[in-house]
């Protein structure tokens, strides 16, 4: 049995300041800590009441709590989810953390209450509460930004594009012809590399948040057939889609976004043959991967593949053919969503990306093929004189797609707000598609232009809505089958096939 005089000197060498109190209040006992931290000598503290301990304020409460304690004791922190503060000598206060352990003592109980000083590791977590809030503000500022330069910078780089659009089919000489192609490779360029910037941008600041849900990894897969086969046709590739039944849980839009980079790079990277997308189910997971005859990368450069502006044989200060960002979206985007990208590659035989999604809890168990798509080609022109409605506040842009779409054949009407676009829908009864900018001033949107034409036209009514946002609020809409969301800046051939494939429908 351990001596009084070792259980004594075992309290004095404890490092928290401790002290022993009876079930009336009064201390008992005091190590020397307690001097350190109070500023009272021992014998000022023994033999008082411990609410000296304490601010003035807190003292009459605290005989109460401690007389409940005293009826159900048992070994706690003092004081859950409060603050607590204590008092020296010299008046000041401080805040404290407090553990109690109820002893037994010759029939009665007192208890030992060991007290530290937190005044550093508050302050270290008021510090961290305090930058957190800052880089939340930062990332707020970032985020609006974002969304100001997702519209704002993407404005010039749309009326370029329509304008080059409507040259392209004025001019006839062979030298116009040149310098406008020339042209459209420089706003193409241009227009991937400023996406590219904003898409990472925006998955660095947190400005994208995901929204899962589940989706058939079919109707995605038939999409990206849509948009690449045309891509694809022009190299003399194949494009391949070869789809099950599996329905993916994940955010579609983002899953989209990883697969277009990787899609689009397999058409760049395969100078002959195909590029296949298929989708595989495995126990819970679903396997999309995107496979391709071409170059192949090495074993010495797979490890940087998914770095910034890295790219497969092509040295620095060399001419290039992109920007090397896509794959470190597709990184971005796999991290975002947790999911796992897996690449197999040999140089000289193709390449082939697997990105691994979760499968629907809902949808276990559905495997049935729907199908193998061969690509098509570019849409049929259709009957001019259809009458569109544009509603676009830029007036640069406004101009430039009028121009375009007037040169096509089509009759336009246009608006610059969601006002006007309502009273020329009152007078003219005959609209046949809607075209309008996502953010429009005074803080209206295209949806809201969508839905007021429908609701004076018809709810069947074909609309395209032109945006640079990618807000879940956006990606909800891809589920209207009579509705077309298209990224800025568009193309003036994407746009026409837009129209063309609505007005089919």
């Amino acid at each position: 049995m351990l001596s009084s005089a070792l259980v004594r000197s075992v309290l004095e060498s404890a490092p928290d300041a401790m002290i022993i109190i009876d079930d009336s209040g009064t201390v008992l006992f005091a190590n020397r800590q307690i001097s350190a931290l109070f500023g009272y000598a021992i014998e000022e503290v023994v033999g008082q009441a411990v609410e000296q301990l304490l601010p003035e304020r807190f003292r009459g409460r605290h005989v109460a709590h401690r007389r409940r304690y005293a009826e159900s004791v048992r070994v706690r922190p003092m004081g859950i989810g409060l603050d607590l503060f204590a008092r020296r000598k010299d008046g000041s206060e401080f805040p404290v953390e407090i553990s109690l352990s109820p002893i037994e003592e010759a029939g009665r109980v007192i208890v030992a209450a060991a007290i530290r000083d937190v005044t550093d590791r508050m302050r270290v977590e008021r510090e961290i509460k305090e930058a957190r809030a800052t880089a939340d503000r930062a990332n707020q500022a970032k985020s609006r930004f974002l969304a100001t330069a997702s519209h704002d910078l993407r404005q010039p780089l749309q009326a370029l594009a329509l304008l080059n659009g409507t040259l392209r089919r004025l001019l006839r000489s062979d030298d116009a012809t040149e310098a406008l192609a020339q042209q459209d490779q420089a706003i193409t360029a241009m227009s991937r590399l400023l996406n590219a910037l904003l898409d990472i941008s925006k998955l660095e600041s947190g400005a994208i948040k995901p929204d899962i849900t589940d989706f058939k990894v079919a109707t995605l897969l038939e999409e990206l057939r849509i948009e690449f086969a045309s891509l694809a046709a022009n190299k003399g590739l194949q494009l391949v889609v070869e789809v099950s039944a599996e329905i993916a849980r994940s955010d579609p839009a983002l899953v989209a976004q990883a697969l277009k980079n990787l899609v689009s790079n397999a058409i760049k990277y395969t100078p002959r043959g195909w590029v296949r997308l298929r989708s595989r189910s495995r126990g819970r997971v679903v396997r999309i991967e995107v496979c391709d005859s071409g170059s192949g990368i090495s074993a010495e450069q797979l490890p940087y593949i998914f770095d910034e502006f890295y790219q497969v044989g092509v040295t620095t200060n060399t001419s290039r053919d992109g920007y090397g960002l896509g794959l470190s979206i597709v990184n971005r985007v796999v991290q975002l969503l947790g999911l796992h990208i897996e690449v197999q590659s040999e140089l000289g035989a193709g390449s082939t990306f697997a990105l691994e999604l979760p499968a629907s809890e809902s949808a276990a168990g559905e495997t049935a093929a729907l199908g193998r798509h061969a690509p098509t080609g570019p849409a049929a022109p259709i009957a001019v004189q259809n009458h569109l409605l544009l509603v676009e506040d830029d007036p640069g842009v406004r101009n430039a797609t009028r121009m375009f779409l007037k040169g096509e054949g089509y009759r336009v009407t246009t608006a610059a707000s969601l006002e006007d676009a309502v009273a020329r829908m009152r007078d003219m009864r005959d609209i046949d598609l809607v075209i309008s900018d996502y953010h429009l001033d005074g803080g209206k949107t295209g949806t809201d232009v969508i839905a007021a034409a429908r609701a004076s036209l018809g709810a069947g009514l074909r609309a395209i809505l032109i945006t640079g946002d990618t807000s879940s609020a956006i990606r909800d809409l891809q589920r209207d089958e009579h509705l077309r969301i298209a990224s800025k800046p568009i193309n003036a051939d994407e746009l026409l096939q837009l129209i063309q494939t609505l007005l089919r429908a």
